[in-house]
């Protein structure tokens, strides 16, 4: 991996919000120490604990406040993996694909084992065996459904030919697997990006074998904060590596933080000890279909598993929306870089942002989207307003799935004062073949 351009520290001390943005790709190791951690913490201290999110009683800034933390409740937090939970491996048309826990999931019997579900079997089963917030669940589930279903359900993997032709479906539904830029996106954790490995869905080994090591060096214990630098690691390596890498406003401000705080805030293993969870090595191994000892990994695609004497979240601290926006805002404040709405522009370290402020006719900016709920505002809204040249490539008429799409989109809004987006400027994405060949066929 080639490294950051260096600049002079006086030069990075000086940058401006609208400075990052305009090379967020050549940020230097120095500016990712410099950055203004001390402004950004002081103004989440500064929020008083009745602005913390109503949903997320457990949060960070909560837990802070309050010097408290999850109940742990063996009973109801246990996911079982045997009887009718009993690991069974996928067989002859059973769909898996870039999502390990939702692979587990089908593995063990929390959704149809075929691998492809409705909009209910993903919100009951993702509550079920991790404990998601119904208001996230819904929202994925629904958002699944448009992208890569028939409007009522989707798989998990590749094209599945039972799926129904609803809604004036152009094609078969491509799944998990084809939803490249739509749903999944690049730098993900442990999947390559699509235009180095040709496909983004199967375990890249040596970036499991990457994250394996950090948790190695945290103590057997990957975190959030191992998962941050971590994501740092994978951005510029997108960067340095993939022509036609594009950071979406869905994929990758929303969709790319939930992949990498998922990891820990689903899979860590809670208890009486360690009621926000650990993730150990074992745990990460079994989550991932990884098994041998390191580092002579052996990697089986889709036999992801659930742990023995494993627990899920507390039903009082389901991961819900305001919570995955504290996450994103806190990885963000760390790497400002994640917020870059962009791509190169087809030759490997060109990547340039967008104008933010001109992309939404004023309503975000480069200062305002480290604002409140701001950041998650943005990549929902976005979601929406970006939907009709995607749905175009996949529906005779768009007008149900953005239909659908929009009351899932206030639904999943609702409560967070969000500015209102009325439209984007999507010429700005032109220059980007991330982007382009994604709208010239709503599919890759």
């Amino acid at each position: 991996m080639k490294a950051f351009i260096s600049y002079s520290a006086v030069a990075l001390l000086s940058l401006t919000p609208q400075d990052v943005f305009a090379f967020p790709s050549h940020l230097s190791e120095a500016l990712i120490q410099i950055r203004t951690h001390n402004e950004a913490r002081a103004a989440v201290e500064e929020r008083s604990s009745s602005e913390a999110p109503p949903e997320c009683p457990f949060s960070k800034q909560k837990r802070q406040l309050a010097g408290v933390t999850p109940p742990f409740d063996a009973k109801s937090q246990y996911v079982s993996n045997t009887g009718a939970h009993k690991f069974v491996p996928p067989s002859g048309s059973d769909q898996r694909g870039p999502c390990p826990g939702l692979n587990a999931m089908a593995n063990h019997g929390y959704m149809p084992h075929s691998g492809v579900g409705s909009i209910t079997d993903f919100i009951t089963g993702t509550q079920e065996a991790f404990g998601m917030g119904v208001d996230l669940a819904t929202f994925l589930a629904i958002y699944g459904a448009i992208f890569d279903g028939d409007l009522t359900k989707y798989s998990i993997g590749g094209p599945y030919p039972s799926l129904l032709n609803l809604g004036g479906l152009l094609g078969s539904p491509q799944g998990l697997s084809g939803s490249h830029n739509k749903y999944e996106g690049d730098v993900s954790p442990t999947r390559g990006d699509l235009y180095q490995y040709g496909n983004d869905y199967l375990l890249q080994p040596s970036q499991f074998k990457a994250l394996y090591e950090l948790g190695r060096a945290n103590g057997d214990s990957v975190d959030l904060s191992v998962l941050t630098a971590y994501r740092a690691t994978r951005f510029q390596e997108s960067v340095s590596e993939n022509p036609y890498f594009f950071n979406a406003p869905f994929s990758g401000v929303i969709a790319s933080p939930a992949a990498w705080s998922f990891i820990y805030r689903f899979m860590g293993n809670k208890s009486a000890e360690h009621p926000m969870g650990l993730l150990d090595g074992e745990t990460l191994k079994a989550f991932y279909s990884v098994t041998g000892d390191y580092p002579n990994f052996k990697y089986t695609p889709g036999h992801e598993t659930f742990p023995d004497n494993w627990y899920k979240r507390n039903a009082v601290d389901y991961y819900s929306i305001p919570y995955l926006a504290e996450d994103a805002l806190a990885m963000a404040l760390e790497h400002p870089e994640f917020l870059s709405v962009g791509g190169n522009t087809g030759t490997t370290n060109s990547f340039t942002g967008v104008d933010l402020e001109m992309l939404t006719g004023g309503v975000f900016n480069a200062k305002n989207l480290l604002e409140v709920n701001n950041l998650i505002c943005f990549g929902l809204e976005a979601s929406l307003q970006e939907a009709p040249d995607i749905l175009s490539g996949l529906y005779q008429d768009i007008d149900p799935a953005k239909d659908k799409l929009g009351a899932a989109v206030s639904s999943a809004t609702n409560g967070l004062g969000c500015p209102v987006l009325g439209s984007i400027s999507q010429s700005q994405f032109s220059k980007y073949p991330g982007f382009t060949k994604l709208k010239s066929n709503g599919q890759y």
